[in-house]
């Protein structure tokens, strides 16, 4: 604790002049345990003759990085410096009774410790170790929880004294001063009292002060102090009540009444409600259960009787009390990670001996012990065989068991009773990891796995994902990776109707924020918000696609939604609408979907209405694409034309033809005829086409467009288009006649399907 603090030692003050040249300095000659006396200068005034202090000797170190050397004052040599007790890092609560801004005044009782080093003399030659202890092990936030870890570490024996009160036989007993009543058992399970006359408070001996003082707790006086080292020592949080400030002589543990006032030791008032339990007398709460005592009994100088308490609460009610009221505390701490109510009269009995062994009152006769439910001890099957197999170890059974007795476990007709402070212990695992650890991780040998297994692979599904990812790769598009979970406000942004189902969303329960709050049910937005940064950061040339998954909630709110793959596709700079569907029109050659139609979407909110289309394989939607709508590329901030594609992923996988065939290379010649017709503005070419392959049958290897003409000629709403009809036999030579029966069949289906002539 003092590691900074280096040749200070207690002197002695044995002689004090004026400084010949100043008016408040003094000159020391010191004690040090020396032949010779040194000769010290200082300003404090509060040093006489005959004071022991303690003396910085050159060279000699401070807190803080001080040095301390031969010096002179105002012409006078100074062999060192006199201390204060903040230039030791201590304070009033270390040493009380001391005055703050002077040089450290120390006891009469150091008198024969002349020369001494003064981290000994202080108790600053201790050593302070800090644990990080886990949740689950509430027992290991006391010394002797930590004493019983470090035993079974290295082998050694044990021992935990038996706290021993002496009986003071004068006929006075507890009962006489005390009653309690738990009137919430289901989160008071346990509440241990006893009560000490004549009490006689004074600060604690200087061993308990720096032992709190190295563990972090601030001393106060004897009574509080002891409470403390219990709690540190023990586990068990302690409280003690100033007996004549309680109303009545009954303590009821009660749930707070709602809007009930009360005033913490803080000087703080909170406002409590039903879910809180406190400590109360006939009239008042004194206490908030497992949190902080109240103000209304604190622990005075005038003391005289003091009622210690000794309990154990739910830990979900300690904390939920604790936050709601903005307090956390050593004792809060504790309680909410769960306690032992077995250990809550051992604590109360040892803060009863350390009142005898300080003198600090007189321990009444008597215990009130209020114990409505009995802990439930856990029994669990001693398997050393399924240890070892759990394990990949090879640990003796009576290894086992020592380990297990070392930790307080016991061990009998094939049973394990864990003790009641490790509530962590439920299962063969907890078990096996409680062997392991002390055993030793490092002893474990590495084996080869020993298992039927399967070989490794993709599902189909999976595998078809690759080959789609890779197609788009080699088209030039990059992969973007959004999250699931988005703002309901993405939804306006691409002005999804009031009323589109693609509004009903799964809402988040615990969301981050307003901006996540929802899983998508369109991965639109998603792309169109990168899009818009990449925009910003002025990339000219943008192709993305994202597999992502859309979640559609199913009608019954019991059931879980449907979690759909939707491949989406995004592009501006060097694309057009005919950009995107050429990369739909590869995936599904990719596919082997034969037969996919592409007609024209106007209604969709999300593109422009006339540079929107749907592509299906019969009544299956297999994707929708076109140019993004003005409005909706405006709501990002875009001004250049945006392209996206929607693609049903899992629809797309259900429509593909995995059965793909070998197909030669055409023996015989084809024979191409071109046809033009005047049609509406509004007919699709993709339909003329349709017809003239159903009218070509087997012998039409395809339809091309290579023209499209308006002007004055055709006249308005009209245009000319012209199409090229490829016709190949696969057995033979096909002649002039057969084109032109093929030919007449085609533009009859024509005027009857469409109503369309050839040109004239």
């Amino acid at each position: 604790m003092g590691a900074e603090i280096e040749n200070v030692v207690v002197a002695r003050i044995e002689k004090i002049e004026p400084h010949p040249d100043s008016d408040h300095l003094l000159i020391c000659q010191m004690n040090v345990g020396k032949d010779e006396p040194v000769q010290i200068v200082t300003g404090a005034q509060n040093v006489f003759e005959g004071a022991i202090v303690p003396a910085a000797l050159p060279v000699a170190k401070l807190p803080g990085g001080v040095v301390i050397k031969d010096g002179k004052l105002r012409g006078v040599p100074s062999h060192g410096m006199l201390c204060s007790m903040g230039e030791l890092n201590l304070t009033v609560h270390e040493c009380p009774g001391k005055e703050e801004n002077g040089i450290l005044i120390l006891d009469e009782c150091f008198g024969d410790k002349i020369g001494a080093d003064i981290r000994e003399v202080l108790m600053l030659d201790d050593t302070a170790v800090e644990f990080e202890i886990t949740s689950n092990r509430p027992d290991c936030l006391s010394v002797i929880g930590l004493a019983r870890e470090t035993a079974v570490s290295f082998g050694r024996p044990l021992s935990v004294p038996t706290p021993a009160v002496k009986p003071l036989g004068d006929g006075d007993k507890v009962e006489n001063y005390l009653s309690v009543a738990i009137e919430a058992p289901d989160l008071c399970y346990r509440y241990a009292a006893k009560v000490v006359k004549n009490v006689r408070i004074a600060p604690s001996p200087m061993w308990l002060r720096m032992r709190l003082a190295a563990a972090g707790v601030r001393p106060i006086n004897n009574i509080v102090d002891i409470t403390n080292y219990v709690m540190l020592e023990y586990g068990q949080p302690m409280h003690a009540f100033d007996y004549t400030h309680l109303d009545g002589s009954a303590i009821r543990v009660r749930r707070a009444a709602d809007g009930e006032q009360f005033k913490s030791l803080d000087d703080i008032d909170h406002t409590l409600d039903s879910t809180m339990l406190v400590i109360a007398d006939e009239k008042k709460a004194c206490a908030l259960a497992g949190v902080m005592g109240g103000a209304n009994s604190e622990i005075l100088d005038t003391t005289k009787t003091v009622v210690f308490e000794s309990a154990c609460f739910n830990g979900g009610s300690v904390r939920v009390t604790a936050k709601k009221n903005g307090m956390r505390t050593e004792s809060s701490a504790r309680f909410e990670k769960g306690l032992d109510p077995e250990n809550c009269m051992a604590g109360l009995l040892r803060a009863c001996e350390l009142v005898q062994l300080l003198d600090a009152g007189d321990v009444v006769d008597g215990v009130i012990d209020v114990y409505p439910t009995k802990t439930a001890v856990t029994v669990l099957p001693f398997e050393p065989a399924r240890y070892n197999k759990f394990l990949g170890t090879d640990i003796s059974e009576a290894r086992m068991i020592e380990i297990l007795e070392a930790l307080d476990c016991k061990v009998a007709n094939g049973k394990i009773t864990v003790p009641t402070f490790r509530a962590d212990l439920a299962c063969m695992n907890d078990i096996a990891e409680e062997i392991m650890r002390v055993y030793g991780y490092d002893k474990i040998v590495s084996t080869k796995i020993v298992a039927e297994t399967t070989e490794g692979g993709r599902t189909p599904k999976q595998a078809f994902g690759i080959r789609v990812e890779n197609a788009l790769y080699g088209m030039g598009l990059d992969e973007i990776q959004t999250f699931s979970f988005i703002s309901p406000k993405y939804y306006d942004k691409i002005r999804l109707a009031e009323n589109s189902p693609l509004r009903r969303s799964v809402v988040i329960s615990n969301p981050l924020g307003e901006d996540t709050s929802v899983m998508r049910t369109t991965a639109l937005p998603s792309m169109l918000e990168v899009l818009a940064r990449n925009a910003n950061f002025n990339n000219e040339n943008v192709r993305l696609f994202e597999m992502g998954s859309v979640y559609l909630p199913d009608a019954d709110a019991a059931k879980l939604p449907y979690e759909g793959k939707m491949l989406t596709l995004g592009m501006y700079g060097d694309a057009d609408f005919y950009t995107v569907k050429g990369v739909i029109e590869n995936l599904l050659a990719l596919a082997a979907i034969k037969g996919a139609a592409v007609t024209a979407v106007s209604d969709n909110p999300s593109y422009h209405p006339g540079r929107c289309a749907r592509v299906t394989a019969g009544d299956v939607t297999l994707a929708v694409f076109g140019q993004v709508h003005p409005l909706v590329a405006d709501n990002y901030g875009i001004s250049m034309p945006l392209y996206a594609a929607e693609i049903d992923f899992d629809a797309l996988f259900a429509a593909q033809n995995p059965d793909k065939h070998y197909t030669p290379l055409p023996k015989f010649p084809a024979i191409t005829r071109d046809f033009s017709f005047i049609c509406d503005e509004a007919l699709e070419v993709g339909r003329i086409m349709a017809v003239m392959e159903m009218a070509g049958g087997k012998q039409c290897e395809g339809v091309k467009l290579f023209d499209i003409y308006r002007g004055a000629q055709v006249g308005e709403n009209k245009k000319s288009v012209s199409l090229r009809m490829t016709l190949r036999a696969d057995d033979h030579t096909m002649t002039v006649e057969d084109a032109e029966k093929i030919t007449k069949k085609v533009l009859f289906l024509l005027e009857k399907e469409l109503g369309l002539v050839l040109r004239g």
